[in-house]
């Protein structure tokens, strides 16, 4: 029991800074989802539930568009397919004894910057310290989207107009640093771009629907990408 304690309370100082991070991205989430008509009970029990910025930023997209239960289902299905690899991955971390219960409740905690502490960790991944990082930073995220949507209720609309803008920052800060050291991926942005522009704009596509353009350009770029440039595997054995 003492030593599951120590490995909750590593887990907790290690997610601190993730939830700092988190408070700020889901602070514009909360503002996004203010003027897409959500209240705080809604916008805040979509982030307890989901914990996923990209997969919450285009479900209100959705929302707003006033999608289909399927286009939702799909797009939020595509986006977040990547933690179904990282839980895989985080598997090969675990101990063979831990419980089923155990694996369930890392796998639901499972985000990009969690798996990327857990898989980090020296050694086999125990359960506990997986719980200390989620324990602070899904509620740092939750915080973060409440103080959003609170302040999209009192702060005036220009200075909201302003405070949207750092969504777009974010992104740009997410897209810019691979972009610079990869020309691949630099390029595959500038096609994504293109193509979203070719969706919105010709007669025939843009009469698809938001929700299914997303669905269309990730599976279609992403498998081109990986088709045509995959990652080679090192095989060296260090």
């Amino acid at each position: 029991m003492r030593n599951n304690i120590s490995y909750w309370k590593k887990g907790f100082r290690d997610g601190i800074p993730i939830a700092l991070g988190y408070i700020a991205v889901s602070f514009t989430f909360g503002i996004v989802a203010k003027n897409a008509g959500l209240s705080v009970f809604q916008a805040v029990l979509m982030s307890a539930v989901n914990v996923t910025s990209a997969g919450q930023f285009a479900g209100l997209g959705l929302i707003a568009a006033s999608a289909s239960y399927l286009e939702v289902a799909f797009t939020q299905l595509i986006i977040n397919l990547r933690y179904c690899l990282m839980s895989c991955s985080l598997s090969q971390k675990i101990s063979n004894d831990t419980s089923f219960i155990h694996r369930i409740f890392i796998a639901s905690g499972v985000t990009d910057e969690i798996f990327g502490v857990s898989v980090s960790t020296e050694g086999k991944l125990n359960p506990f310290y997986s719980y200390g990082v989620i324990s602070i930073a899904v509620p740092g995220w939750v915080l973060g989207t409440f103080l959003g949507v609170v302040s999209g209720n009192i702060l005036p609309e220009r200075v909201l107009s302003a405070l949207s803008v750092a969504l777009y920052g974010m992104f740009i800060a997410i897209i810019v640093p691979p972009a610079k050291q990869n020309k691949i991926i630099a390029g595959i942005i500038m096609l994504s771009m293109l193509l979203s522009l070719a969706f919105a704009k010709f007669p025939l596509l843009e009469q698809i629907s938001s929700g299914f353009r997303i669905i269309i350009l990730t599976v279609v770029i992403a498998g081109a990408a990986a088709v045509l440039f995959p990652i080679k595997e090192d095989t060296n054995e260090k």
